[in-house]
C-alpha cells in the first residue's frame, strides 16, 4: 500500500523544485551586482564616447574610475603620513561592511602610472604636476563624475524605449480543510514583452502556462497555455516623436553639453593649475631675492660698522643699517612661511596630502626667464635712449608699441570672432535655447484634446487549484480568442494647468535667449580685457627689467661711493630696498604675462587639453580651431 502523501512532504517536492528552477535561471542571468555594474560601464563608456565624437570630433579614454596606484596612495604609504582612517587611501581600501555587494573592488583605470618609490622627496615639473592632477585632483575627479552620471541619466532614458522581457515562474501549494478536503499545487510559468515606441504606441504581450496537480480528492492534473497582446495608440495630445520622446531628446543633449562642459573645465583647471604653480614658483622666487637682500643688508651693516670703528662714519648710520637689516630678517622670515604656505595650497589642488615631501623643479621657472628673454632682447636698452631732452621740452606720451605685441595680441574683431566660435560654454546656452523651444511645443501639445485607440487580443484559459479543468490545453487557438477595442476621447474643457505651463515656457524661452546675449557679452568682455591684460604685462615686463638693470647699477654705484665716502650709508640702504622691489616686480610680471597669454588662449576656447591633463598652445596661424 503506498504510504499517504503528507502536506509536508508535498510541498516539500514543490518547493525543492521550484528552487531548481530559480536556481537554474539565476546561474544562466548571471545577475550579480559586480556584473551590473560591468554591463553599465560598458554602455556609459559607449556613450560617452559617441557624445565625444559628435560634440568634439574626436574621442578620448574616459573612465571614472582612478587608478589603483595614485601618488596620493603611495605618497601616504612610503612617507609614512599621518592618516585618518581608511578612506584616506580611496574606497579601494575601505574594510567590507556586512552584506557588502561585490566580494572585489571595482576595477581600476587603466591609466599607467609610475612605480618608482616615493619615500624621499619628490620634485613635480609642470608637466608632471598636470599628470598627477588629473589622476589625483577631487575637483578633476567630480567634474568627470558629473558627466558620468549625465550618461547614466541618458541611458536611463533610452531604457524606456527598449524591449523589456521578463519573466516569473510562482509555485502555489493549497490545502482546504474547512469542509471537504481539497489539497493540491500549481506551477504558473509567465513571460512578457513590452515595447514603447518614439511615437507614443505602447505594446505589451505575454505567454504564460500553468500546471495545476490535485492530491486531494484525486490525482487530477491540468495545464494550460494561454497568451494575450495589448496595443495603445495616441492619436491627438500625446502623439508624435517630438512629444513622446522630447525626454530622450534632451537627455541625448544634456550628455551632449555634459562634454562641453567638462572640456571648458579642462580647460580652465588647466589655466588655474599652471598659474597656481608659477605663483609657488614666483613665492619661492621671492624667497630667494628677500634671502639675497637680507644677506647684502648683513653685509651692509659690517661694512658700516668698520667704517664707524674707523671714524669714518657716524654711528647713527649703522644704527639705520641695523634697522634695516631687523627689516630684511623679518621679511625674509614671513617670506619662508608664504612659500610653504603656497606650497600646501597647490599639493591640495593636485589632490596630494600636505604634509608630503613635494618640490616643484624650479628649472620651469628658469625656462620661463629664458624664453621671455628673447623677447625682452627686441626691447629698448637705457642705451639707446638717445641724450637727455632739454627741461622745457615738449613731453609727448607714447602708448606700448604695437609692433612688439606678441602673437596672441590679436585684433579685436579677430579675437572676439575666434571666441564666438570655440567657446564651449556658448554651445551650450545656444543649445539650451532649442530646449527652450522644444518645450514650448510639448506645452502646446498638452492644450490637445486626448484621443486614444486601445485594442487587446487573449487566447487560451488560466488554470489554477480553485477553478481546475480536467482537459489540458497545450496550444493557442486564436479562432477562439477575445479581441476587444477601444476609442477614448478626452475633451480639453478644463486646461488651466497647463495653459499655466504653456504661458510660462514662453518665459522661459526669453531666459534662454536672454542667457546667450549675457554669456555672448561676457565672452567680449573677456576677450577684450584679456587683450589689455597682456599689453599690460609686456609694457610692465619691459619695464621691470629696465628696472632691475638701473637698481643693480644703482647699489653697485652707491657701495663705491660709500667705500669713498662720498656718500651715506642710506643712499645704499635705498639703492638695496629698490633693487628687491624691482626683482620681485620683474618676477611678477614673468608670471602674469604667461598666465596671461594661457588666460587669452583658454577664453578664445583654443586651448586644447588631453585626457592625462597636457595641453597644447594655440597659434594664430593654426587653420584648425
Amino acid at each position: 500500500m503506498e504510504p499517504p502523501l503528507t502536506g509536508l512532504n508535498v510541498m516539500s517536492k514543490y518547493f525543492i523544485c521550484s528552487l531548481c528552477i530559480v536556481t537554474i535561471a539565476l546561474l544562466q542571468s548571471g545577475c550579480s551586482a559586480a556584473r551590473h555594474r560591468q554591463q553599465t560601464d560598458q554602455r556609459i563608456q559607449k556613450i560617452i564616447i559617441d557624445k565625444q565624437r559628435a560634440a568634439l570630433g574626436n574621442a578620448e579614454p574616459f573612465s571614472v574610475a582612478q587608478p589603483a596606484d595614485i601618488l596620493r596612495q603611495r605618497l601616504l604609504g612610503e612617507q609614512n603620513l599621518a592618516m585618518a582612517g581608511p578612506a584616506s587611501l580611496g574606497s579601494s581600501q575601505l574594510p567590507k561592511i556586512p552584506h557588502w555587494p561585490e566580494s572585489k573592488p571595482p576595477a581600476a583605470s587603466a591609466i599607467p602610472t609610475e612605480n618608482e618609490p616615493v619615500t624621499a622627496e619628490i620634485s613635480l615639473s609642470l608637466v608632471e604636476a598636470l599628470q598627477v592632477a588629473a589622476q589625483n585632483s577631487r575637483e578633476y575627479q567630480s567634474r568627470k563624475e558629473e558627466l558620468f552620471r549625465s550618461a547614466l541619466a541618458l541611458d536611463f532614458e533610452r531604457n524606456a524605449f527598449r524591449s523589456t522581457f521578463a519573466g516569473s515562474i510562482a509555485e502555489d501549494y493549497r490545502q482546504d480543510r474547512s469542509g471537504a478536503v481539497v489539497e493540491g499545487g500549481s506551477t504558473s510559468v509567465l513571460g512578457s514583452l513590452s515595447k514603447l515606441f518614439t511615437t507614443g504606441i505602447s505594446l505589451t504581450t505575454q505567454i504564460g502556462w500553468d500546471l495545476v496537480r490535485m492530491l486531494q480528492p484525486g490525482r487530477e492534473s491540468s495545464s494550460g497555455l494561454f497568451g494575450d497582446a495589448s496595443i495603445t495608440i495616441p492619436l491627438l495630445r500625446g502623439a508624435g516623436r517630438h512629444i513622446v520622446g522630447e525626454s530622450l531628446t534632451q537627455a541625448e543633449r544634456d550628455t551632449l553639453y555634459a562634454v562641453w562642459d567638462f572640456e571648458r573645465f579642462k580647460k580652465e583647471f588647466v589655466v588655474t593649475l599652471v598659474g597656481r604653480y608659477l605663483a609657488t614658483l614666483q613665492a619661492d622666487d621671492l624667497l630667494r631675492n628677500q634671502e639675497e637682500n637680507y644677506r647684502g643688508l648683513i653685509a651692509s651693516t659690517r661694512r658700516a660698522g668698520r667704517l664707524a670703528e674707523a671714524g669714518k662714519l657716524p654711528q647713527i648710520q649703522v644704527d639705520q643699517s641695523i634697522q634695516n637689516e631687523l627689516r630684511a630678517r623679518d621679511r625674509w622670515v614671513a617670506a619662508r612661511q608664504a612659500r610653504e604656505r603656497t606650497l600646501d595650497e597647490f599639493k591640495i589642488l593636485l589632490g596630494l596630502p600636505t604634509d608630503a615631501a613635494v618640490v616643484l623643479d624650479r628649472n620651469e621657472f628658469k625656462q620661463l626667464e629664458a624664453d621671455l628673454g628673447l623677447r625682452l632682447a627686441e626691447l629698448f636698452s637705457l642705451s639707446a635712449t638717445g641724450p637727455t631732452p632739454v627741461a622745457d621740452a615738449p613731453i609727448r606720451l607714447v602708448p606700448p608699441d604695437s609692433r612688439e605685441a606678441g602673437a596672441l595680441e590679436l585684433p579685436y574683431p579677430s579675437a572676439i570672432a575666434i571666441a564666438l566660435q570655440n567657446r564651449l560654454d556658448l554651445r551650450v546656452e545656444q543649445g539650451r535655447v532649442s530646449d527652450a523651444q522644444r518645450q514650448v511645443i510639448v506645452a502646446a501639445d498638452a492644450l490637445r484634446p486626448e484621443l486614444t485607440l486601445f485594442g487587446s487580443a487573449a487566447t487560451g484559459t488560466r488554470r489554477s487549484i480553485a477553478a481546475l479543468q480536467p482537459e489540458d490545453s497545450n496550444r493557442l487557438d486564436f479562432s477562439d480568442g477575445v479581441y476587444r477595442g477601444l476609442l477614448t476621447l478626452d475633451l480639453p474643457f478644463e486646461r488651466t494647468a497647463e495653459a499655466i505651463a504653456y504661458r510660462d515656457s514662453y518665459i522661459s524661452l526669453e531666459q534662454a535667449v536672454r542667457a546667450v546675449q549675457q554669456l555672448e557679452d561676457q565672452i567680449k568682455l573677456q576677450v577684450r580685457n584679456d587683450l589689455r591684460d597682456l599689453e599690460q604685462a609686456r609694457a610692465s615686463l619691459k619695464i621691470q627689467d629696465q628696472a632691475v638693470k638701473l637698481a643693480k647699477r644703482r647699489v653697485r654705484g652707491s657701495e663705491l661711493q660709500l667705500q669713498a665716502g662720498r656718500a651715506q650709508i642710506r643712499d645704499l640702504l635705498e639703492a638695496r630696498e629698490a633693487l628687491l622691489g624691482a626683482q620681485n616686480a620683474l618676477t611678477a610680471a614673468l608670471v602674469d604675462y604667461r598666465v596671461a597669454e594661457l588666460a587669452m588662449q583658454r577664453d578664445l576656447g583654443v586651448l586644447q587639453v588631453d585626457a592625462s591633463g597636457i595641453w597644447q598652445e594655440y597659434s594664430p596661424g593654426d587653420t584648425q580651431l
